[in-house]
């Protein structure tokens, strides 16, 4: 196996690239030894004899397979949380969340007669104000008041 290390560095050179990025190819190292000159190398990469190799990357493929499962709702038991339940939905999302259903809710009441405006504007009220922990809180308080009949809602 003859010495390349002259062929490979200039190689590198003409490659632009480092030493460790050149392939020589196994089968015609006899030849490549006598190729002395920069103009022999360049003919030998031309030739296919001499290439420069693909810099390694890391692979995307798992990250993409794992964000897919995420997606779906996988990987989210304990193990893989990062911060507090509080943290991980803020309070003031939680309100929205909460604050949001029950106000369509009264409104939906409303609009279909089940309540009149008046009781309507007394417990959009009392939810802005934090009184009831649902929307079903929210019911049974209209229940218990005697504004909703208990078929409908």
């Amino acid at each position: 196996m003859p010495d390349l290390s002259n062929q490979r560095r200039m190689a590198a050179a003409l490659l632009k690239c480092g030493e460790g990025r050149v392939w020589i190819d196994p089968a015609s190292q006899e030849e490549l030894a006598d190729a002395v000159t920069r103009s022999d190398v360049r003919s030998a990469i031309k030739a296919g004899v001499i290439r420069r190799k693909r810099i390694p990357g890391t692979s995307r493929v798992r990250a993409r397979l794992h964000a897919l499962e995420v997606k779906k709702g996988r990987h989210s038991g304990p193990g893989s949380r990062r911060g507090t339940p509080r943290a991980r939905l803020p309070k003031k999302d939680r309100w929205m969340r909460r604050i949001r259903a029950q106000r369509d809710l009264l409104q939906e009441l409303r609009d279909s007669k089940k309540i009149p405006s008046g009781v309507y504007r007394q417990f959009y009220r009392r939810a802005k104000g934090g009184m009831f922990r649902s929307r079903a809180h929210l019911v049974v308080n209209l229940r218990l008041a005697g504004h909703l009949k208990e078929e409908g809602a």
